[in-house]
């Protein structure tokens, strides 16, 4: 049995690749049946001075909070490069905003082991694009407004 909780506890992380499989799927999903999606691009930042494993347990941890706060049904990935992609199905915009806002105030609430700063960014299918390019393009030039798009997630200053 593997000593990292993480795995044990969070089976839902995809990796990038099933994550890509399935974002694809659902796409064409929602383009077929005509209701929406969105995606959101976290990426949280810790010091810039904070070593390379504490970058990705912050990762791991910011996942974990995540899956809390979201569906069973949604999809929440790591992308390789120190973010985490998480698609809301079936949900507007206007709704994975509360989403957004839930997440962010827990986020800037919980008391991070290393101070974090955590941008998000959301786009919409159909609305953004209805490819996964268009819309990460749509997601990483929106970061989100409201509830605050970058604030430090920690007591720590």
């Amino acid at each position: 049995m593997t000593s990292d909780r993480f795995l044990e506890e969070d089976l839902r992380v995809l990796t990038p690749e099933a994550f890509e499989f399935v974002l694809n799927n659902e796409l064409k999903r929602a383009v077929r049946s005509q209701t929406f999606l969105t995606l959101l691009l976290v990426h949280p930042t810790p010091k810039p001075e904070t070593q390379e494993a504490d970058r990705a347990h912050a990762v791991r941890h910011v996942a974990r909070l995540i899956g809390r706060e979201v569906r069973e049904t949604d999809l929440i990935s790591h992308t390789g490069q120190g973010q985490l992609a998480v698609v809301l199905l079936d949900a507007d915009l206007h709704n994975s905003m509360q989403v957004v806002d839930r997440l962010l105030l827990r986020l800037k609430n919980y008391s991070f082991p290393t101070p974090l700063a955590i941008d998000v960014g959301a786009a919409c299918c159909p609305t953004h694009g209805a490819d996964p390019e268009t819309l990460r393009a749509a997601a990483a030039g929106r970061p989100v407004q409201r509830g605050g798009n970058r604030g430090n997630a920690s007591n720590a200053q």
